[in-house]
């Protein structure tokens, strides 16, 4: 019963994924775009879970990594005419060189001043971009790709960081390094007594995470065309990220899947009302902490033994 069951699963996920993936060919032009934006979110949101969900390291400054890698697309665009998408990679090589630089003070920290500390520095950034005269101060940079682009082709950018952060998420955890990191999560000193390497785990995923984000906001700002530092180095992506992953359900894989998809059907809905609604999504998240303290997938999980994509290995 377990195998057919297991074959059951992976034959309804990967019928989704080639219905996802062919989005641009059954699809309306809005489909396209919730779903190219389901896909961005759904990268992000992974990655935040990764590090706070399965390592225990509560990040304030994603944005940090979102907006580097936007600027990053933008100035190798609009000064050097670069390739976009050969941009958008080194946005995400720029956004590990940060995380890198950033991990030097950061890793001295543990819990909220962890926390603390990877906002200063998404703050620090904000200031710097919006005074440094090299990005047009804070009036923002256009994005100019050298050859016309298409909203497929975007939209297939999307869809293979949307689907590869699950696919990379799911791998990571069912390795040695990901055991390190739920271990290190539940309990840094006596997972290291068992032999993890905290400091080189933590870094690890670190890294992971600022690539992969800076690689999706450089696609996000691809779709956008233009960036701007009071938008791009906002705290608003991290409080994005945060009420995906804690209503769809923090450390667990299908949590942010869920949460990605919750976030954009009602930002569509709360569009006309955007001066109340962080203030009404914050409602939700607080109702939903209250039924579901784990989020809805990790109640399930708890509840019913309801589990999708486990990082248990047999």
């Amino acid at each position: 019963m377990t195998n057919r069951f297991s074959k059951i699963k992976w034959t309804i996920l990967a019928a989704l994924a080639v219905g996802l993936g062919m989005v641009p060919v059954w699809g309306s032009e809005y489909a396209m775009l919730f779903f190219m934006l389901f896909c961005i979110y759904l990268a992000l949101a992974q990655m935040w879970n990764l590090l706070a969900g399965y390592s225990g390291l509560i990040s304030l400054g994603q944005q940090s990594f979102v907006g580097l890698g936007g600027y990053t697309v933008a100035v190798l665009s609009s000064y050097y005419g670069i390739n976009i998408w050969i941009g958008v990679v080194l946005g995400g090589l720029a956004s590990v060189l940060l995380a890198l630089f950033m991990s030097l003070f950061i890793f001295r920290m543990k819990g909220v001043y962890f926390a603390i500390g990877t906002w200063i520095f998404a703050e620090a950034l904000l200031v710097w971009f919006s005074n440094w005269p090299y990005v047009k101060y804070g009036s923002g940079l256009f994005i100019k790709p050298t050859n016309g682009l298409s909203m497929e082709a975007i939209y297939y950018a999307a869809f293979i960081v949307g689907a590869g952060s699950v696919a990379l998420v799911y791998i990571l955890l069912r390795s040695r390094l990901g055991l390190g990191l739920m271990a290190m999560r539940d309990d840094d000193q006596v997972s290291e007594t068992l032999g993890v390497e905290v400091f080189r785990s933590k870094l690890y995923c670190f890294l992971i995470s600022a690539f992969v984000t800076g690689v999706t906001a450089g696609i996000f700002y691809v779709f956008q065309i233009f960036i701007q530092p009071y938008k791009a180095f906002a705290i608003d992506w991290t409080v994005k990220l945060v009420f995906m992953v804690i209503i769809g359900g923090i450390g667990t894989i299908e949590g942010p899947i869920l949460g990605a998809i919750i976030y954009v059907v009602l930002s569509q809905f709360l569009a006309e009302y955007f001066s109340v609604s962080m203030l009404i999504l914050g409602g939700i998240a607080i109702v939903v902490i209250l039924v579901a303290p784990k989020g809805i997938m990790g109640t399930l999980q708890e509840k019913l033994g309801f589990e999708i994509l486990s990082p248990r290995r047999n």
